[in-house]
């Protein structure tokens, strides 16, 4: 789609060029689209629309929008274009009778110049005076002060122009303020300028070897450079990561534990970053995010910048060990973060999961009230995913509801219910059959065979499997099966040269064997496939099926069953023995004779 829209936008038809142009506005939001149409030099291509100055109205309004929908997602920088871009951007604004459209675009491309670059800042307040921004600000603040008096959700319902025109007079607000301030300032705000030093060295510290080599490049290269380590530091802003500390809490303490944790902690800083850049997008532990939630959650665990309460008894001994004591905590918790986000192998859309049991992790280390840092430490090395998995489900079993006598009794009783409703699962799935792949002398996988369970439950059907389908089907009956075994124990595995299989080729391997002495080799293509028939096989020949899918989805089944049949009796007492039985009457003259 990238390819054709890069073609389309090309075209001397005027009507197929606008069309191309709306596509491209809406597609450039997805950010896979983005990637692509900037690899193939999209941005250059849009810009070289806008400055050869031949398309306008809708042409040029559409092209404005694709421009800032592919700039927002922070691929490119914003310091790789020319002075005659910003010209022409700039030029719409100043003219005082514009298309609406075109002039929202363009505030918007301004906007994020000012923001989002100190060389475009300036560039920008040389194109545009504060005298031809007050026509835009008096026409639209005397539209928004009328609309105050309006309803809100009829402005909202009706006449949603206000909202664009609402944002228009903030973006001018911003360059008006920009500006006045260029003209009222000679330097930068030195906190600003102490918070863009720390996120330089931040860099230089992890990524000092492999990228500050080679100083000979452009500007625009190594601003380029500069967007891409940031990226890899886990910034969500990767054009301006100053932006990220902006909400309170945590500000700009968070950015102080980053420093001390890259200068104090160094090898384990860099070991982090390294090792998250290095992984997929989807699979990487963004370090500078994970660091501002994790200083706003140690906040909220020990009530940082809340007044003190007389009702509170928690006291913490090894924060008085150390001069830098939370810097410390923070270092701490930052790597127990990081082994917590691969143990759990999470990816971006699990970041809030990961947060919690990390949350879950520091306070239960806190409970004992370590009288060291290093006491914290090694506690925190006993609370692995795994274990806190094990503590909540022994913590959910050992409530009182779950464990009185009437409960327990309950459990017993349905839990053939639900074993049998496993057991049909699993032989329904035999059923629908499997595709195993076929393991030669010479190691080729490149064959499969076929098989499945009859209807009836009676009948084995096997065969090899080609493209047109199974050319022969073997029928085998389940009646002359005498065993099914795995591993180490299967025919296959037993072969020479076969022990020699790596160890989860060897956890994947099953066998039938026949009273006659033959035997059916498995290689399940997963651990589930793997379950899924030695349980339905086990199921056939009447024994237990013991595989971990069995025991968890045992687990899953039962407790979702007794919550649903107890969900009745919430906050009513269960008494612990059933109540007794009453004395027979003295007499049945109450019962209606049949006869």
């Amino acid at each position: 789609m990238a390819q054709q829209l890069h073609e389309r936008i090309q075209s001397s038809s005027m009507d197929m060029k606008l069309d191309a142009l709306k596509d491209l506005a809406n597609s450039s939001r997805d950010i896979t689209f983005a990637q692509e149409f900037i690899n193939l030099d999209g941005i250059s291509l849009l810009t070289q629309m806008v400055e050869s100055g031949t398309d306008f109205g809708d042409l040029l309004s559409f092209t404005l929008t694709a421009f800032v929908e592919l700039m927002d997602h922070g691929i490119v920088s914003w310091d790789t274009f020319s002075v005659a871009f910003i010209k022409k951007i700039a030029s719409y604004v100043c003219k005082a009778a514009m298309d609406t459209a075109v002039l929202q675009r363009s505030l918007a491309i301004l906007e994020s110049m000012v923001l989002n670059s100190q060389d475009l800042y300036q560039k920008v307040a040389q194109e545009i005076t504060i005298g031809q921004l007050i026509p835009h600000l008096q026409g639209y603040g005397q539209l928004i002060a009328l609309s105050k008096n309006l309803n809100f959700n009829v402005i909202r319902s009706n006449k949603p122009i206000n909202d664009e025109m609402a944002h228009q007079l903030y973006v001018l607000q911003v360059l008006t303020f920009n500006l006045l301030e260029d003209r009222m300032m000679t330097k930068m705000d030195p906190q600003d300028q102490a918070q863009r030093d720390i996120i330089f060295e931040l860099r230089r510290i992890a990524f000092d070897v492999e990228c500050d080599s080679n100083n000979s490049g452009s500007i625009e290269k190594r601003k380029s450079m500069y967007t891409r380590d940031y990226k890899k530091l886990g910034f969500i802003n990767h054009v301006n990561p100053a932006v990220d500390f902006t909400q309170i809490p945590p500000g700009m303490l968070a950015l102080d534990n980053m420093l001390y944790f890259a200068r104090h902690h160094q090898d384990a800083y860099i070991r982090i970053v390294l090792e998250n850049s290095s992984r997929e997008d989807k699979h990487e532990c963004p370090f500078g995010r994970s660091s501002i939630e994790l200083t706003k959650m140690l906040c909220e665990i020990l009530k940082v910048g809340e007044l003190p309460s007389e009702n509170c008894h928690d006291f913490h001994p090894m924060f008085f060990t150390h001069d830098r004591s939370f810097e410390e905590f923070f270092c701490i918790c930052i790597q127990l973060l990081n082994k917590t986000w691969k143990e759990m192998r999470a990816t971006s859309e699990d970041f809030n999961k990961v947060m919690q049991v990390v949350k879950e992790q520091i306070t239960r280390a806190l409970t004992i009230k370590p009288n060291s840092l290093d006491q914290f430490k090694s506690r925190l090395q006993n609370l692995s995913y795994t274990e806190i998995l094990k503590l909540r489900q022994s913590e959910r079993m050992n409530q009182e509801d779950f464990q009185s006598r009437p409960i327990l009794e309950l459990r017993e009783k349905i839990q053939p219910e639900i074993m049998e409703l496993i057991k049909q699962q699993r032989l329904n799935r035999l059923c629908e059959g499997t595709c195993f792949r076929k393991i030669s002398s010479r190691r080729r996988q490149d064959k499969f065979w076929y098989c499945r369970l009859s209807p009836n439950h009676k009948v084995l059907h096997y065969g090899d499997l080609e493209e047109n389908g199974i050319e022969t089907a073997t029928p085998f009956p389940v009646a002359d099966i005498k065993a099914v075994v795995t591993g180490k124990d299967c025919p296959h595995m037993k072969e020479k040269g076969a022990l020699k299989q790596n160890k989860e080729l060897l956890e994947l391997a099953f066998s039938v064997l026949y009273e006659s002495d033959e035997y059916l080799n498995f290689i399940a293509p997963d651990k589930h496939e793997y379950c899924v028939w030695t349980d339905g096989l086990n199921a056939l020949l009447g024994k237990e099926m013991t595989s971990e899918f069995t025991r968890s989805d045992m687990d899953t089944l039962l407790n979702m069953e007794m919550k649903l049949r107890l969900l009745d009796l919430e906050n009513i007492q269960i008494p612990e023995v059933p109540p007794p039985i009453p004395k027979e009457p003295s007499n049945y003259d109450f019962v209606y004779d049949c006869n």
